[in-house]
């Protein structure tokens, strides 16, 4: 054979791939169709986080590009009266009078306080349109006289009734004729669509679309009781069954919980090289601050220590600020709570090791750091007047982008209900379902194997981080109160000396500690004699 012949043989083996049109026209078709990205997303056997991928730049491989090409395919034909070209990837709605203010926000969860680009360029893509007639509002299925964004529905969430029995299979179908006409509403002008942006996200996340007037449902009620008829009652097993699909069903709830919210996940940005491993086996740069601290020595006499667990503290830690977009470099810059991701920071010095553990953890070498928000936010607080414990951390540079505290927030009530249910009812293969629902969720989303669908290493080290600040905050909340602190571990380990029950609420809430062991520790000459480590699970 000669030098070319295997490179020829190769060559043959590979077959030509489905053309697919430009990330703007893929979405485009999808909402001139009126289909949401969970509609897409069952029809080709993936998720609504892969096809806003698809939307977003990333391109589909094998067999799923062939059938995904298949169906844009399908959709242009359907609108051969409407030319869909990169000069022109969106819609623009008919001409009107320019606006005369800011219509209110779309459905969904605004962040607390977005960075000012992000916030500007989605309040530009509201392209509003006064309907002649009124139809089915795509949240609550009743009339509406608006559209936005391509979308009808009612501006003002006050307005949307509670949904229609039946669910808005077809849009485009007469409204239901309600029994006394509605009230009629001032006349919205329409605005004119701003010009399109490129497909790459690198400015900011987009707007979400509206999907289908679902939300997440019972789905884990539904998956336990599947599993239990599967299974004939079987509890280990339809146990076991669960926590194997724990992944791809608390991906599966993470999409129902972002229905109708107001930015879309970018599942798989681009990531600089410190949120990389730097070997195979190996970590990346960024320090979580986990404590692992024991005092040294308490005050004379023998003293009743109680290892207190903290309930769901990554269920908690859930409630974080959250990078929305691409992280973005800065350097020299003063620390922006509208932004979040991770920073460069030489840590303050700690002169209360003796009583209270060093926020950035136990770390041996001095120097700067790679650190996440929280870590940050934490060091800010304490350096602020009204606690004065250290100097503020000096920033040297950051990769962030703008940021918003609740976009988990749907997905963590859905589990915290779930999960207050089953120890509600005794409901033990609940409980442990929806456990690794959210353990594994934060564990995976980094560089895995078991969850392809979010690549989000920033997102798994400040949630991460975030529950070990909250177990910092609760140790410092101990000390205020007059408690010795004994011992800090990990997530969820607090050991205390006093009455803590005056100062931590008792129960299996994730709001609530319960007690893991109790011990002896110290002597009369103040020497630490206790055995916290038969605390430790």
């Amino acid at each position: 054979m000669s030098d070319f012949d295997a490179i020829d043989s190769l060559l043959a083996a590979v077959g030509p791939q489905a053309e697919l049109p430009p990330c703007q026209v893929r979405r485009e078709l999808r909402e001139r169709a009126r289909l949401s990205k969970a509609q897409v997303a069952r029809a080709l056997g993936v998720s609504p986080s892969t096809v806003a991928g698809w939307e977003g730049g990333r391109d589909p491989a094998g067999e799923t590009r062939t059938r995904y090409a298949y169906l844009l395919d399908g959709l242009a034909a359907k609108f051969t009266t409407d030319k869909f070209t990169t000069d022109t990837p969106q819609i623009t709605p008919p001409a009107a009078e320019p606006a005369a203010a800011q219509p209110p926000a779309a459905a969904g969860t605004p962040p607390a306080s977005p960075a000012p680009e992000a916030a500007g360029e989605d309040d530009e893509d509201d392209e509003v349109e006064s309907l002649a007639a009124p139809e089915p509002c795509v949240l609550c299925g009743h009339p509406a006289g608006t559209r936005v964004a391509g979308f009808t529905q009612h501006l003002n969430p006050a307005d949307c009734q509670a949904p229609s029995a039946a669910p808005l299979d077809n849009p485009t179908a007469p409204p239901a004729q309600p029994e006394t006409a509605p009230a009629t509403k001032p006349a919205t002008p329409a605005r004119t669509a701003r010009p399109p942006r490129p497909c790459e996200r690198s400015q900011g996340p987009a707007r979400r679309a509206f999907q289908e007037p679902s939300g997440p449902g019972d789905l884990i009620g539904q998956a336990v009781k599947a599993a239990l008829a599967e299974h004939q009652g079987d509890v280990e097993a339809a146990t076991a069954a669960l926590l194997k699909r724990a992944i791809p069903d608390a991906m599966r709830l993470l999409d129902e919980t972002r229905k109708g919210a107001r930015y879309d996940i970018v599942a798989h940005p681009w990531i600089p090289d410190i949120l990389k491993k730097q070997t195979s086996r190996g970590a990346d740069q960024i320090w979580e601050a986990r404590p692992k601290w024991t005092r040294h020595e308490l005050p004379p006499g023998r003293h009743e220590v109680t290892a207190l667990d903290i309930n769901g503290a990554y269920l908690s830690a859930l409630k974080t600020h959250l990078p929305l977009g691409r992280l973005e470099h800065s350097t020299g810059l003063p620390h922006d709570r509208r932004r979040a991701g991770v920073h460069l920071i030489t840590p303050p010095a700690w002169e209360h090791e003796a009583v209270l553990p060093n926020p950035i953890g136990r770390r041996d070498e001095p120097g700067p750091l790679w650190v996440t928000e929280p870590t940050l936010r934490l060091l800010l607080r304490l350096s602020g007047p009204k606690y004065g414990l250290c100097a503020p951390p000096q920033i040297h540079e950051s990769y962030t982008s703008g940021a918003t505290e609740n976009l988990l927030e749907k997905f963590r009530i859905a589990l915290k209900d779930a999960r207050d249910t089953a120890i509600a009812d005794g409901d033990e293969v609940t409980l442990e379902y929806v456990k690794a629902m959210y353990s594994k969720f934060v564990s995976t989303m980094g560089e895995s194997n078991y969850n392809r669908e979010l690549y989000r290493p920033d997102w798994m080290h400040i949630i991460r981080s975030q529950a070990f600040a909250n177990l910092w905050l609760k140790a410092l909340k101990a000390h205020d109160e007059g408690l010795n602190v004994v011992r800090a571990m990990g997530t969820d380990e607090l050991h205390v000396t006093g009455d803590w029950r005056s100062v931590f609420p008792e129960g299996r809430g994730v709001s609530e500690v319960k007690v893991k062991d109790t011990y002896t520790a110290g002597t009369h000459t103040t020497e630490h004699a206790g055995t916290p480590g038969e605390a430790e699970e």
